[in-house]
């Protein structure tokens, strides 16, 4: 078994966050009103600071109206908090995708001429984790070629479900059977060099930085 590096697993993977409010209105609402109460404040104390009504405030506070980003401004100031603090109880909506057997999107990429099958399993964009990850279902079969190395940004793993084959990775070969798993620089020339034994399926996660 591979050594475990401590610090890098550190994270505990059951950790669950603070629930936060999907409705942005209510979100920023509760935001206001914690914070005016921390600060000891009554609404009027923040109606006068402000300059909004003691009605109007109510109204943000309980997430019946949608402030504006000029009234928010105000009330950050007030409450002497960055503006973006205000947005904090607010759970954006997180991409997940599901794909159905066989139903990957075939992609066309500089293996396919050697006759190697690409399979999207899922695809999300713009996202706040600052990576993008794409996994492929590969199929080698009989009539496929090994072709000349891979190089590109990011990190990558293998992980191989059937047959036989010798990985390429910068001057090594690896043996890969069902079950080994790859986990590599990807920016390092890599690919299929030997075909052992056929057909060969083998999922490829790719992972590289978001473009901002």
């Amino acid at each position: 078994m591979a050594k475990q590096d401590d610090k890098a697993l550190r994270q505990n993977p059951h950790a669950l966050r603070e629930q936060r409010e999907k409705n942005l209105e209510v979100a920023i609402g509760r935001q206001v009103r914690d914070l005016r109460k921390r600060q000891r404040m009554t609404v009027a104390d923040l109606a006068t600071q402000t300059g909004l009504s003691v009605g109007m405030l109510s109204k943000i506070e309980n997430g019946v109206i949608s402030p504006s980003l000029t009234t928010i401004s105000t009330l950050a100031h007030a409450l002497r908090v960055p503006l973006v603090q205000l947005f904090s109880g607010y759970e954006e909506e997180r991409g997940c995708m599901h794909v159905k057997a066989g139903e990957g999107v075939e992609i066309e990429r500089a293996g396919t001429r050697a006759g190697h099958q690409y399979h999207l399993l899922g695809h999300i964009g713009s996202n706040n984790s600052g990576v993008v990850v794409e996994p492929y279902m590969i199929s080698l079969d009989s009539e496929s070629d090994q072709f000349p190395t891979f190089q590109h940004e990011g990190i990558e793993l293998l992980y191989m479900l059937e047959g036989e084959m010798g990985y390429r990775h910068g001057d090594r070969l690896y043996r890969m059977e069902p079950g080994d798993s790859l986990l590599f620089d990807s920016d390092a020339p890599h690919g299929p060099e030997e075909l052992m034994s056929l057909p060969i399926r083998y999922l490829s996660i790719i992972t590289y930085p978001q473009q901002r």
